[in-house]
Formats: C-alpha cells, structure tokens, sequence
C-alpha cells in the first residue's frame, strides 16, 4: 500500500474530525464533567475500531445496500443521541475554577457511552463505506482486507488525538469561565438532540 495513499487518507480523516459534530459535543460534555476525558475518547476510539472491524469484515456493505437494516440502525442511533443530549440538557457540567474536579461518572460507563456515540451514528458507518474504498488498491500488493485495517487504524488514532485535545482544551478553557461552561454544555446537549432530530427527520421525510 502507497504512503501517499495513506497520508492522503490520514489528512482528509483530520479533516473530517475537525468538523463539529455529535463526537464533538460528547467530547466537550465529557471534558467539562470528569476527571478525564480518556474514558471518553477512548470510547469515541472503541466505536470506530468497531467499525472498522464491521468494514474489514465486509458487513458495512451489507448494512449499506440493505435499506431496513439501515433504517433501525439510524433510528437506534438518532435515539441514543438524543437521550445523551437531553440527559446533558437535565444535568449539565459545569466545572469550577477552584474546586477540584467532580467524579463525574464512572469511566467505564462514559467508555461506553463514547463507543454508542461514534458506533452507531450511521454518518460513520456510511463514512466507513463510501471513503475507505476510495483509498484502497485492489491491484496492490497489500491484501483489500490489510489496507482496510491499515485505513482504518489510522483514522482511531486521528481520533484519538484530535478528541483529546478538543476535551482538554474544553476543560483549560472553560473552568475558570463557569457561565459560559454553562453555554458550551447546553449547546453541546442540544448539538446531539439536534443531530439525533435530523435523523429521524429524514427518515420520516
């Protein structure tokens, strides 16, 4: 597999992170709330290893071109992101500047939550399936399944990194600012009530 293949890959996967999303808002929430924002990105982390196995497997066709599967998978995912956004609405995290960091809530759960976040938004999925092929070499020496992998790995790690520095700058940012906190943990809440709205919007359109 070609270096400039992946670097290319790599740098419109960077791209794509950096567009605000529902992986954003989660990451921001989680910033703001716990400790430690790891849990939370090694969450958002797990959902997209998780995908990538779906892709490597070749299932991510199969749930593609299969328009019923598709649909409970989006309707799943829309609701698991409004929930997250309205329970983010009820109860939202404002750290302080002088207190000390709360418990939030137990890093196995926001693991969790991440993987549902990134896992099951169908925008991934279809990410996976309509960008990934576009970088793989069914001619090269590499076999479809490795370069896949490979694609795939890569976009974690840009993941990862570019999630960790969304939370922490979140929290540095905004501790010692609490009312526009307040702000940042409201709009992300309504950033995942909305996306997870326009979801179902356009399946009932």
């Amino acid at each position: 597999m070609a270096v400039d293949s992946m670097t290319a890959f790599l740098g419109v996967s960077v791209l794509l992170l950096l567009v605000p999303g529902a992986d954003w808002a989660y990451t921001i929430a989680a910033g703001l709330r716990d400790r430690s924002v790891i849990p939370a990105v090694g969450g958002l982390m797990l959902g997209y290893v998780g995908l990538t196995v779906v892709v490597v497997a070749g299932l991510a066709a199969v749930v593609a071109g299969t328009p019923s599967l598709l649909t409970a998978l989006t309707v799943f995912g829309a609701g698991y992101l409004v929930w997250l956004g309205a329970t983010t609405l009820l109860r939202p995290p404002v750290p302080s500047a002088t207190a000390a960091p709360a418990a939030g809530l137990p890093p196995v759960r926001v693991l969790l939550q991440g993987a549902g976040t990134s896992g099951l938004n169908p925008k991934g999925l279809l990410l996976y399936v309509s960008l990934l092929p576009q970088f793989v070499d069914r001619h090269g020496d590499w076999p479809v399944a490795v370069q896949t992998g490979t694609l795939g790995a890569l976009h974690v790690v840009a993941c990862g990194v570019v999630y960790l520095g969304v939370g922490t700058t979140a929290r540095r940012v905004l501790r010692a600012r609490p009312a526009v906190a307040l702000t940042v943990s409201r709009v992300s809440g309504v950033v995942m009530v909305g996306i997870g709205g326009w979801l179902l919007e356009r399946l009932a359109g």
